[in-house]
């Protein structure tokens, strides 16, 4: 048995909505046959883009997309993709499987696919091998209202209203595939490129007009997994000279970090695992709390008022391409480990969200951790896609004060975890939203919940359970499904049993 502490009544932060945001790269079958099939094909789709893939990220409240890359970004100059498809330069994806990239989905069709996603914009721009010039006349092109060359362009080619970009990353992993900068160097170009990412909509002359809605939220490179000497480099190059009210002309650091159940070499296999790999995998998985505390404590150095956010903007699990496919795409399949290491990575960047202002699950669809696979007219909701689906209620809610009492599980000392992990809100309506995962994956708890500051009146719940290999195919496309749940609410509390290897949310009515 496990006792369950919830203090409602001590809102800690806010749950930025974008915690829940996704990844979307030229990568593999992503946007190609997974998001973006043409408005040409077989398959049912609106302006190109499937309606089956949109109708499902829409259900689960999408409210972010980061495009194109990854390190497809800082090769990818975007003059390419506008103007007359069969006018778009064809070229090589030499990051991703060797194949032609012919550019037919680019800006006006990522703009297109946020417009039916009905969600933010964030554009990763080109610092490894662009210009500043070429990333100043993007912003332009994108966002100006007004007579200019850029904007003239835009409406050549269709689109004469600007569009609204959201966050905007200036440049992409220039540690590694962006550049292999040092953070000093980085740090300047950044302090250079950002310089022309232009807020045309609204005014940066005032103080006041800092956190306005209408500015691009300016993205920095952050570090790889343990770097500090990246993150303390960086900081320390941005906030040289610079007022603090500017906070080092960045709005946000970002912060990538894959889970490997074996490293980097030995990532095994995403559906044929024993144990051990089980609880390995979770226990690094649950490594990104310590990552977020290394990195958040050098962040509070130079923002202890926490005004930069930190943005986990590339964060999922990465295991051996399924067999015969090819190993450029990063297609694997997705089963309750993955589901498992979603709900461990949600609950921690909940309880974090004081710092952590956005995240990126890596990919949406067909690469790595998915939330929806595709094959031709086929298209399966993933273990992870229902996780989110339960998660997405503590978008933009209030996290509160809770702790569980847990015990260490696993087989090797050195990849032991707890068996629970927990994290709750009260939303917009006023509703308790409580997520829980069991780590198990033979031994059920029961728990006994104690609510302070809140007066619970109604408890429904709905939970995520299967074996640990359980998957959703093209042939059983509903093997991991959801269905409703039962839990007891008293006047002493809440009681439920979490089944092992599952995942479980409850939303209590005041």
């Amino acid at each position: 048995m496990a006792k369950y502490y919830i203090n409602a009544g001590n809102r800690i932060s806010k749950i930025n909505k974008e915690i829940y945001g996704h990844f979307s790269e030229h990568l593999g079958r992503c946007i190609y046959e997974g998001l973006y099939v043409g408005e040409d094909s077989e398959i049912p789709n609106v302006n190109g883009m499937r309606t089956d893939v949109v109708e499902a990220l829409k259900e689960i409240k999408v409210p972010v997309l980061r495009w194109p890359g990854g390190c497809f970004a800082d090769e990818y100059h975007w003059k390419d993709g506008i103007g007359p498809k069969e006018n778009r330069k064809r070229m090589i994806n030499t990051h991703w499987g060797g194949v032609v990239e012919d550019n037919s989905f680019g800006t006006h069709e990522f703009m297109e696919l946020c417009r039916q996603l009905g969600c933010e914009t964030y554009v990763n721009g080109n610092l490894g091998s662009g210009t500043v010039q070429e990333m100043s006349e993007w912003i332009e092109y994108m966002t100006f209202e007004g007579v200019s060359p850029m904007a003239d362009l835009r409406a050549k080619n269709g689109h004469p209203e600007p569009w609204k970009v959201d966050f905007f990353g200036v440049g992409n992993e220039n540690w590694g595939c962006g550049g292999n900068m040092t953070p000093e160097f980085y740090a300047n170009e950044y302090r250079r490129y950002q310089t022309y990412v232009r807020q045309y909509n609204a005014s940066m002359d005032t103080e006041e007009n800092i956190d306005t809605p209408e500015l691009i939220r300016k993205i920095a490179c952050g570090a790889n997994i343990d770097d500090t000497e990246w993150t303390e480099g960086v900081l320390k190059t941005l906030f040289r000279h610079c007022e603090p009210r500017f906070h080092g002309h960045a709005d946000g650091l970002s912060l990538h970090y894959y889970t490997h159940p074996g490293g980097w070499d030995h990532k095994g296999s995403a559906t044929e695992f024993d144990e051990k790999t089980w609880y390995m995998t979770l226990a690094k998985a649950a490594y990104m709390e310590e990552l977020i505390r290394m990195h958040g404590a050098i962040m509070d150095q130079y923002d202890p008022e926490k005004k930069l956010g930190m943005i986990v903007d590339e964060w999922g699990t990465w295991f051996d391409v399924e067999p015969g496919t090819n190993p450029g795409f990063l297609y694997q399949q997705n089963t309750m480990r993955d589901a498992l290491v979603a709900c461990i990575n949600l609950n921690i960047f909940n309880k974090h969200s004081d710092r952590v202002k956005m995240t990126c699950i890596a990919q949406m669809v067909n690469v790595l951790q998915s939330v929806i696979l595709t094959e031709g007219a086929k298209m399966v909701k993933t273990p992870t896609w229902h996780v989110f689906n339960l998660f997405k209620n503590h978008q933009d809610a209030s996290l509160v004060e809770s702790h569980i009492e847990t015990k260490q599980i696993g087989e090797e000392e050195q990849f032991m975890v707890p068996n629970l992990s927990e994290s709750a809100s009260v939303d917009s309506e006023g509703r308790l939203q409580i997520t829980i995962g069991n780590l198990s994956i033979t031994e059920d708890c029961f728990v006994e919940t104690s609510i302070a500051g809140f007066d619970g009146k109604k408890a429904s719940a709905e939970i995520l359970r299967g074996e640990m290999h359980a998957k959703n195919t093209f042939d059983d496309p509903d093997a991991v499904h959801t269905e409703a749940y039962e839990v007891k609410l008293s006047e002493d509390g809440l009681s439920f049993t979490v089944p092992a290897c599952s995942v479980l949310r409850i939303t209590v009515e005041g």
